[in-house]
């Protein structure tokens, strides 16, 4: 059990903020990520570069220092002895909120080890943005961010999330989007898709349509889209009656543990298996806890 009381004052060591910034338009950030930023003694950045332009804007002077998928091993200590010494630290991303496809789960991970508190602050962010202005929102969704570039990992992960009744947003490059609708037209053509770019920015644009109208507009465009893209799929209408389950071939340890890796929480996981399985939750809790 690891109780968390963010805002009482520990001497074991200061608390990790995890700070949202602006995906486009600066006016987003808040004045809670302006004040934490100022006050801390080191921010650590996914690129320096980007957020040293937004230092720069706001006048922040505090020092930065990289955390990024290529050294974040190597980073994670010096983050640790920094906490450890009551300095304040700040984990910002390139834009919007630290951990939505972003690095910082390790680091994290080994806060919560250490009883280190870990206080994130809500702010900016690309998928639940375009999911309240797509039309498809409103309710449930499953985030899953970048799909794989392999074809067969892509195919298996899609094969996966082919039942899911909510809708599945995507996070794409404006180099790859295009193929990446070809591939999902291809599987959910008929489904209502939603792609939305630059957003907050003066040229935010969001397409509706169906996958087969969303691939055959990419198709006749002139050049290809610019900005980073969020893509929404409709989900599944289908019950479960009317298809294969994917998930026969599994035992109910895997189930679960497909849902966890995909970011679901073990009880949410527990919960949504026992559905899906039809038999009590207890059963589905036993087998996931087993030791």
């Amino acid at each position: 059990m690891n109780r968390q009381q963010s805002y009482q004052v520990s001497e074991n060591a200061a608390p990790l903020y995890l700070v949202p910034t602006p995906i486009g338009n600066l006016e987003d950030i808040t004045f809670r990520a302006l004040r934490i930023m100022k006050e801390a003694d080191m921010i650590f950045a996914e690129d320096t570069r980007q957020t040293r332009k937004l230092c720069s804007h706001f006048e922040i002077s505090t020092p930065l220092d990289s955390y990024h998928e290529h050294n974040k091993e190597q980073k994670e200590q010096k983050i640790i002895s920094l906490l450890k010494d009551q300095k304040t630290v700040a984990l910002v991303s390139d834009a919007g909120m630290p951990l939505v496809s972003d690095p910082g789960k390790e680091i994290v991970e080994r806060c919560i080890e250490e009883h280190i508190s870990v206080i994130a602050l809500p702010g900016a962010n690309a998928a639940l943005t375009a999911l309240t202005a797509s039309g498809l929102g409103g309710g449930a969704f499953y985030f899953y961010g970048f799909l794989p570039r392999k074809k067969k990992e892509k195919e298996n992960i899609l094969s996966q999330l082919e039942p899911i009744q909510s809708p599945i947003i995507f996070y794409e490059s404006p180099y790859r989007v295009k193929e990446t609708v070809r591939h999902l037209s291809e599987k959910w053509g008929q489904r209502k898709f939603v792609l939305a770019r630059e957003l907050t920015k003066k040229f935010e644009e969001v397409l509706r349509g169906t996958g087969e109208e969303m691939l055959s507009y990419l198709q006749e465009l002139a050049e290809p889209i610019k900005g980073e893209c969020c893509l929404i799929v409709e989900g599944s209408n289908e019950t479960t009656t009317d298809r294969t389950s994917w998930w026969e071939a599994l035992d109910l340890l895997e189930h679960v543990e497909h849902y966890v890796n995909h970011g679901v929480s073990a009880k949410d996981a527990i919960k949504t298996v026992a559905k899906e399985r039809g038999v009590p939750k207890r059963e589905v809790y036993a087998a996931y806890h087993e030791l």
